[in-house]
């Protein structure tokens, strides 16, 4: 599907986004810690999509957009959330469904809870978790490296098997590598701080439209946590597991998860 790319200047540093020809509604790809915005190209090429204009930018301190000027303010939840809604106002975007993967889905909750901009949410991989925040993974994720600073090569490489398993393309490593390395730290510090929304409360009392789609082997997410969250407003109101795919299940097993966004986008965002 042909695509555009810009950079966009906001408070947050220089933002690279990439934009889809499709004319309909509005849909933003938010990617993961460590990740960027190709990570979700096998949405982009999908006939699937072809008629939405696909939205994926490169958060702060990844891929081609450049590291933030305030690192503390910006490698937050919130901080993000804020970076990715000053994007949108830039972009003039009046309304969007948001698609948020892991890092990328906890952003989008906080998203949710400071706009009305959002008609809809599909999350993937990211628990909704309250004051434990610990409940919602399997133990300590990927050994902690989510949250350590400069990573080493071997490191790099386990990362990636974490996140996306042994299908992972070179652009991957890449974007690990270069990820700002001040943003695990600062993004683990903010979440023991306390920093952001309780986003338990927000997806139990939002009347926007939001999906649950994950891989049913996911190694890093408490998948029982996640089904038993009282959500208020969940697409046919039950949580998807993707047979065959572990955390990244848009990566892994694109066809079954392409199928399930796609009716999930012609109920909330119709062409």
């Amino acid at each position: 599907m042909p695509s555009s790319c810009q950079y966009i200047d906001t408070s947050h540093g220089m933002i690279a986004v990439e934009i889809s020809e499709g004319g309909g509604p509005d849909v933003v790809f938010i990617h993961g810690n460590s990740s960027c915005r190709e990570v979700f190209n096998k949405q982009v090429t999908s006939p699937l999509f072809a008629d939405y204009r696909l939205i994926r930018c490169d958060l702060p301190g990844h891929g081609q957009s450049s590291d933030a000027p305030d690192k503390l303010r910006t490698y937050t939840r919130p901080g993000l959330a804020d970076a990715v809604l000053e994007l949108l106002h830039t972009m003039k975007v009046r309304e969007a469904v948001v698609v948020g993967w892991s890092l990328g889905g906890h952003v989008a909750i906080e998203m949710l809870s400071r706009s009305q901009i959002i008609t809809g949410v599909c999350l993937i991989g990211a628990p909704p978790t309250g004051v434990v925040m610990a409940e919602g993974f399997c133990g300590r994720p990927l050994g902690g490296l989510g949250g350590k600073g400069e990573l080493t090569p071997e490191e790099v490489d386990r990362f990636i098997a974490g996140v996306i398993g042994d299908t992972a393309e070179p652009f991957l490593r890449q974007a690990v590598a270069r990820t700002d390395r001040d943003f695990r730290s600062m993004l683990f510090a903010g979440a023991a701080r306390g920093t952001g929304v309780n986003q338990r409360d927000v997806v139990t009392a939002t009347s926007v439209p939001l999906a649950m789609i994950n891989g049913a082997d996911d190694q890093i997410v408490n998948l029982d946590y996640i089904d038993d969250v009282p959500f208020s407003s969940l697409w046919q109101g039950r949580c998807f597991r993707v047979a065959n795919a572990g955390h990244a299940p848009f990566w892994q097993t694109p066809d079954r998860f392409n199928a399930i966004l796609s009716l999930f986008l012609a109920d909330v965002a119709p062409l």
